[in-house]
């Protein structure tokens, strides 16, 4: 059911409850009223009549065609206790209206009655019962008025809102459907605006209603998701032009050389140069989807770690053993430092591979020494990686970790620029962050900070 009839619905029936509830009310009400007039016009009349009946004159009849209640309405009349009638109103024609157990209630104390059939009454009658002493003794004096015109007025008022309440109600169900259709109409426009937003128009916005209420939350709430989305397919598509970009350099460069290889490789030598060259561009291009595979996987949240307490200074010793030759080769020592006793919680694996880049990094980029070193920290452990270069260059250093980032043109040339990215993936994965920073001596330092275990 759609919403703005629902609410309608809703609307409706809680305006049908409200107009029975105040039918009611009203009704009794009114009948209260009317039924107090009805008891003190009653008692008054009593008041009349007693005093006449202890002047022992028989003028009720008289009396009645004066001031009092008109005839065809009201009658009075004096009775013995036993319930023989001393004097009445004409219409009464000297019969007892009360019964005898009346008649008893009566001679206790002023009492009300309702009864029908009364000479004279068309409609039921409220009788006035009450004792009172004379120089004859005690009587009785009976006092009653007529009900018709207390229950036409009930009756109209009833009348009137069972013909007048459905039509208020039809009345408020079209209030409320018309006030629900412009409640829901800045729904309605942003569901057309979102509609027409495409991926060729990613500026495009919800309109936001000016009222502050919860449909223009709704709106703030939706263009910031919007906001979001187009960030990341606005950086899902730089990947992808990247990655291309990455991945055709390797393969111009290996189709170049089976070419070179298949028009000019006369000898045995030149073959196994141009085999060799072409199995260095495959290297980098199999690196090269490792590393797009890692960063893949952890934007998905599947990158799997393997955890396990780790002493740091294996850790440590296990990276520069894999670098001691390429160091060695190009002149640059390759120094291990740290607390020896640090252990923390993490995947080998995935630690040695953040390292691997770190170091790799320094050795292609950074200049003398490189220093892996390890230091205790409040929130857990740090893993450094330091050179003695020329550092980053400072407008470089705030997106250092960004995919596909390179200083080239300040610590040389070379890398896909997804090292760092894959640093800071790991340290993230592990419940910790990375950093980089430029020392002020000279070199760049660049550190994983990983939960001590």
């Amino acid at each position: 059911m759609p919403i703005r009839l629902r609410v309608t619905l809703a609307f409706t029936a809680a305006m049908a409850l409200v107009l029975v509830a105040v039918g009611f009310f009203l009704y009794y009400r009114l009948e209260a009223r009317l039924d107090e007039s009805i008891n003190n016009g009653l008692r008054s009349r009593a008041g009349e009549v007693s005093a006449l009946a202890r002047t022992s004159e028989k003028t009720l009849g008289g009396a009645h065609s004066g001031s009092l209640i008109e005839s065809d309405e009201s009658f009075a009349q004096v009775l013995t206790p036993r319930g023989q009638a001393i004097d009445s109103t004409p219409q009464l024609r000297d019969r007892s209206v009360l019964s005898r157990s009346q008649l008893k209630e009566a001679a206790k104390s002023p009492t009300f009655f309702e009864r029908g059939g009364v000479p004279g009454i068309d409609t039921t009658a409220r009788l006035l019962a009450a004792p009172i002493d004379t120089n004859a003794g005690e009587l009785i004096v009976v006092v009653g008025s007529s009900l018709g015109d207390r229950n036409d007025a009930l009756d109209g008022l009833a009348a009137l809102f069972l013909v007048g309440g459905p039509a208020v109600l039809l009345l408020a169900a079209l209030a409320g459907y018309l006030a629900t259709a412009a409640a829901l109409r800045p729904v309605e426009e942003m569901r057309r605006r979102a509609a027409a937003i495409s991926a060729t128009e990613p500026d495009e916005r919800l309109p936001v209603p000016p009222a502050k209420d919860q449909l223009r939350r709704l709106g703030l709430t939706l263009n910031e998701m919007l906001a979001r989305v187009d960030a990341t397919l606005e950086r899902e598509r730089r990947f992808v032009d990247d990655a291309s970009h990455e991945l055709r350099t390797p393969l111009t460069l290996h189709k170049a050389e089976l070419e070179l290889a298949l028009r000019h490789g006369e000898s045995e030598e030149e073959l196994r140069a141009a085999i060799a060259s072409g199995l260095e561009e495959i290297d980098r291009l199999v690196q090269l989807a490792e590393d797009l595979l890692v960063v893949a996987r952890s934007e998905d949240g599947r990158l799997a770690l393997a955890l396990e307490r780790l002493s740091v200074g294996d850790l440590l010793r296990a990276v520069a053993e894999r670098f001691r030759a390429r160091a060695t080769e190009s002149g640059r020592p390759l120094v291990i430092d740290g607390d020896a006793g640090l252990v923390i919680e993490g995947d080998r694996l995935r630690l040695e591979q953040a390292l691997t880049s770190m170091v790799d990094n320094a050795l292609r980029h950074g200049g003398g020494e490189v220093r892996i070193w390890a230091a205790a920290d409040p929130g857990g452990v740090k893993l450094h990686v330091s050179d003695q270069g020329g550092g980053f260059p400072p407008e470089f250093i705030p997106r250092a970790f960004e995919r596909f980032s390179r200083a080239d043109a300040a610590r040389g040339e070379g890398g896909t620029g997804l090292g760092l990215a894959i640093v800071e993936t790991i340290a993230l994965a592990h419940g910790g962050f990375a950093g980089t920073t430029n020392d002020p001596d000279g070199g760049a330092d660049i550190w994983i900070e990983i939960p001590a275990a």
